[in-house]
């Protein structure tokens, strides 16, 4: 139905998306930190979304692919699934958190510039400054997220990263509940009990700054992971699962709950699945939609993806210090729009060559040292 083949490793549109979803969260960014809104790029946390939703799709894909030759009812494959990941994820993350926590202070006091001269509230003085030992032991094992009080406290967006790493954490366990219940009633049966601890912890007054909390995100991901489900299904049972990912999306926990961000993550899924799956639009319609589908895999948008997740990661170190000195140097002599574009300016070509060096020198090395590692074990046999 999506130009699926066992054989081809590659759907062309997620470069494409995991590029845009980084590039959308730093243009979001940088619009709250230098006072100009445009819509929908406006809302960083949407593209957030999208990657998590990403996520979600990607998990369960490679968990297709690799059934044969990892088979999921051997303890070494979960093994191996948790080693792979971990090693996307952690090396990159732990250079940055040492880099957040030794520029902390200069990083606290360009956030003072900019929301006094935009007349927001103050951000809490330990996001930025707290380097100590408990902060750092909660960030380094990935535990913050599970925390109110340590999920939003380095300079990093990276509430998210603890949220991934606790979707990784439970991913088996999850596949296992959807595949004996079946994909779709696990789908739901998982986001009820998502959103019942989410309203337990709002019964018993747990509220998170962010939603670093899995259970907040648990619809997000379950999207994605009802649209990769749907890969090997007929017309009609890949169009029910992506009905049923857009009701996922409706759900009214994690963020922002405006009728109008709801809204744009149903169009999010809506876009996300008409890529997929093109050939349900129709020849001619199809036909447009494979081509914008294949043009997100290009070669431009296969390194915009690559170094997603450095962008990412990188975004916040630079756009604060940047935007703090053209308002401490123009103020309101330049126009906020006039002010976005100067940042925006410098910002990106930054950010990009940071995250593409991070690649090369941290990134690529820790995906090698994973596949040794994986190579080295030895499968263990199913139990009876």
């Amino acid at each position: 139905m999506a130009d699926y083949d066992p054989r081809n490793t590659r759907i062309d549109c997620l470069d494409g998306l995991r590029g845009l979803a980084s590039l959308w969260v730093m243009i979001g960014h940088a619009l709250l930190l230098t006072g100009w809104r445009l819509p929908v790029l406006s809302e960083p946390d949407l593209g957030v979304d999208l990657f998590i939703m990403l996520s979600g799709f990607l998990m369960v894909f490679h968990y297709q692919l690799r059934a044969g030759k990892e088979p999921w009812d051997l303890t070494s494959t979960w093994v191996s699934f948790w080693i792979r990941r971990f090693l996307r994820i952690a090396p990159l993350y732990y250079l940055l958190l040492a880099i957040a926590f030794i520029l902390g202070a200069w990083l606290f006091e360009s956030r003072m510039v900019i929301d006094a001269f935009l007349g927001r509230t103050p951000q809490a003085p330990q996001r930025y400054l707290d380097n100590g030992l408990t902060n750092g032991l909660m960030h380094v094992s990935f535990l913050f997220g599970l925390s109110p009080d340590y999920a939003y406290r380095t300079p990093l967006p990276d509430w998210s990263i603890g949220l991934e790493m606790q979707f990784y954490a439970a991913f088996p366990f999850i596949m296992l509940l959807l595949k004996k219940a079946g994909w779709l009633k696990g789908a739901l049966f998982t986001a009820i009990i998502a959103a019942g601890i989410v309203s337990a912890g709002n019964l018993l007054g747990i509220h998170f700054p962010m939603p670093a909390f899995l259970p907040l995100k648990m619809h997000i991901f379950l999207c994605g992971m009802l649209l990769a489900l749907g890969l090997h299904a007929d017309g009609p049972k890949a169009a029910l699962h992506g009905g049923a990912a857009m009701a996922l999306a409706l759900l009214p926990i994690g963020g922002d709950m405006t009728a109008t961000k709801m809204l744009m993550r149903v169009v999010l899924v809506g876009v996300f699945f008409v890529l997929l799956y093109h050939r349900l639009a129709g020849e001619a319609l199809g036909g447009k939609l494979r081509a914008v589908s294949s043009s997100l895999g290009n070669r431009f948008f296969h390194w915009l993806g690559e170094l997603s997740f450095g962008a990412y990661l990188w975004h916040l170190i630079f756009l604060q210090p940047i935007a703090a000195y053209f308002i401490s140097a123009f103020g309101d002599t330049i126009s906020p729009a006039a002010r976005f574009a100067a940042v925006t300016a410098i910002l990106v070509p930054l950010v990009y060559l940071a995250a593409w060096a991070a690649f090369l020198a941290v990134e690529r090395p820790g995906q090698r040292l994973a596949k040794r590692l994986i190579g080295r074990r030895k499968p263990q046999p199913a139990r009876a």
